[in-house]
């Protein structure tokens, strides 16, 4: 089973925690969290791209000119794509990109995103996050307490708006909810900050 080690919000080791290991001791597996990655940033393209064929484009209804006589090529339209103005042959349309992957893929990718946090030491649990204003620098005087360089995931139990504001305008921190977690943010972000009640809400969520 699983251990790490508990701070408080000055950066002191206060105690262990055992992890629940199917959730952060499972077998990683890379070609999966890639499909799951995937995945995520298919989700989000909105897919609204688009241009208009011939039949599309306004206009042309008229043959420019005759068909024989004028020493010219022939031609029907000036909305033809080889005229300026004209349509787009082959062009892209709006579509949907999204798809979903099985439950059991998803949360077998979950468990391998968490574990890759265990095993590399990215993930520190804290006993509490709790602010008494949304201030940043108090976010900023944690992340210097834990000794935390580069992108960071804070991950709370359940919704703190002091938390959300405090994290929100520093650059490469963001704050989830626990329940809300996802391979994408795992795999982005550099370390994973989750308070010990956060650590129960994952563990009783996504361990069935």
């Amino acid at each position: 089973m699983p251990t790490v080690d508990v701070f408080n919000m000055n950066g002191e080791r206060v105690g262990e925690l055992e992890l629940n290991p199917i959730i952060f001791d499972a077998q990683i597996n890379e070609h999966l969290l890639f499909d799951v990655v995937k995945m995520h940033l298919a989700n989000r393209r909105r897919g609204t791209v688009g241009t208009k064929d011939r039949g599309e484009v306004r206009g042309g209804g008229k043959k420019p000119w005759r068909q024989k006589g004028t020493g010219r090529a022939r031609h029907g339209s000036i909305r033809s794509p080889i005229w300026r103005g004209g349509g787009v042959v082959f062009g892209p349309k709006p579509r949907d990109y999204s798809y979903k992957l099985p439950k059991k893929m998803r949360r077998a990718a979950l468990y391998s995103a968490l574990t890759s946090k265990v095993k590399q030491e990215q993930l520190t649990v804290l006993d509490s996050l709790q602010l008494a204003e949304p201030k940043t620098r108090e976010v900023v005087r944690l992340m210097n307490n834990l000794k935390v360089g580069g992108k960071a995931l804070l991950v709370t139990a359940g919704p703190d708006m002091n938390v959300y504001r405090s994290s929100r305008n520093i650059p490469g921190v963001k704050s989830v909810l626990a329940n809300q977690i996802n391979v994408l943010d795992l795999v982005h972000y550099d370390r994973l900050i989750m308070t010990k009640d956060a650590v129960a809400v994952v563990e009783e969520v996504f361990a069935s």
